[in-house]
């Protein structure tokens, strides 16, 4: 007999382990499975961490919806728990009065969204705040913050467990059977299923493609195709001037090399736009002069030599080069026909900032 479970979550990062509390404070007390070492291994880890005030996205998109109603969770539940974050603000910044067009679109798509805080800046308004960011105009977004990655997926998870989940990381999933009114979960190397539940959340991010294709009874037509944007982060090695997050209008792809700061005060650059084949987290030392030159866009004074490679990241996007920006995908029985399944694709940024949005969203799907 296959032991049986109240709900499955596969994958642990940070929207999983929001679904998994989700579903367990509701009674389901769910096993998530992860395939890594431990939680949050992928994309979860390797972001800006920056709650997003929910600006950039097509008004009625799901990204729109779930980042603002998921902004005012996330800020409640870190009060609530202590996770460590901070409401620092954002400054979006026009280089010269051609770009000026963009900040008028980026105010009305907020607004349209539901974002109704952003102010707008005049280029001394702007040196008001940020002394070392010459411009020639800007929106202040108040309610764009940072937050410890870490520490709210150590929150979700602990509430999530004290709920009856259980997390079992070096589990990879390598199939997925539908037999009787359940699903079967089979890892790597396995041979036979390790455990089953008639509800199963695919949360497993950038392989959550390839584990729907490989879910029994599922028509491949609502798997979405899967593309891969790497974006790399460089750190900088000492003390920077500025104290709102700053960035430049956006570019196709993501937001543009912006500079983000943690709650210790240390900045990155980044993340650049890269299109790739298969995930990978190698950064080419070659980028360096190009990050300098777009860090100097924000404070002309940097010092490109204390400008050094951090980390990579690689979104899970379902449009490629050249097509507009996709939404998330999240894809229930009424979508699919399958019964207590939900697939989750495409959760990019602003995926941390709607995290806990997404679980209500998926849990009521499940209802």
């Amino acid at each position: 007999m296959v032991e049986q479970v109240d709900a499955i979550v596969v994958g642990a990062g940070v929207v999983g382990l929001a679904v998994a509390r989700e579903l367990a404070v509701a009674g389901r007390a769910p096993l998530v499975l992860d395939g890594e070492a431990q939680f949050g291994s992928w994309t979860s880890s390797r972001n800006s961490e920056v709650i997003h005030a929910g600006i950039y996205y097509p008004p009625g998109s799901l990204k729109a919806r779930l980042c603002v109603e998921g902004r005012d969770l996330l800020y409640g539940f870190c009060e609530a728990r202590g996770v460590p974050h901070r409401r620092t603000g954002k400054i979006i910044f026009a280089h010269d009065d051609a770009q000026l067009a963009e900040l008028d679109t980026i105010e009305n798509r907020a607004a349209r969204a539901g974002v109704h805080d952003l102010i707008r800046l005049s280029p001394r308004e702007v040196l008001a705040l940020e002394p070392e960011l010459p411009c020639a105009g800007a929106l202040l977004s108040p309610s764009t913050g940072i937050i410890d990655s870490h520490g709210l997926m150590l929150a979700l998870l602990g509430e999530a467990e004290a709920h009856g989940a259980m997390l079992v990381t070096g589990s990879r999933v390598a199939r997925i059977d539908r037999a009787g009114g359940s699903w079967q979960i089979w890892l790597d190397g396995a041979d036979e299923p390790a455990v089953s539940s008639p509800v199963l959340v695919n949360s497993a991010g950038l392989a959550a493609q390839e584990l729907a294709l490989a879910t029994q009874g599922l028509d491949p037509a609502f798997v979405p195709p899967a593309f891969y944007a790497r974006g790399v982060y460089f750190t900088y090695g000492g003390r920077v001037p500025f104290r709102h997050l700053i960035y430049p209008v956006p570019e196709p792809g993501g937001l543009g090399t912006h500079l983000t700061l943690d709650l210790a005060g240390q900045a990155r650059f980044g993340p650049d736009v890269e299109w790739i084949d298969a995930v990978d987290y190698a950064i080419d030392p070659g980028r360096h002069a190009r990050f300098a030159a777009a860090a100097q866009r924000i404070w002309p004074a940097l010092d490109a030599s204390r400008l050094q490679a951090g980390y990579a990241g690689v979104r899970p996007k379902i449009t490629g080069p050249g097509e507009e920006a996709g939404d998330f995908v999240i894809s229930g029985p009424a979508d699919h026909g399958c019964s207590g399944l939900v697939n989750l694709f495409g959760i990019e940024s602003p995926g941390l900032t709607s995290s806990l949005a997404i679980a209500r969203m998926v849990a009521g799907m499940l209802d």
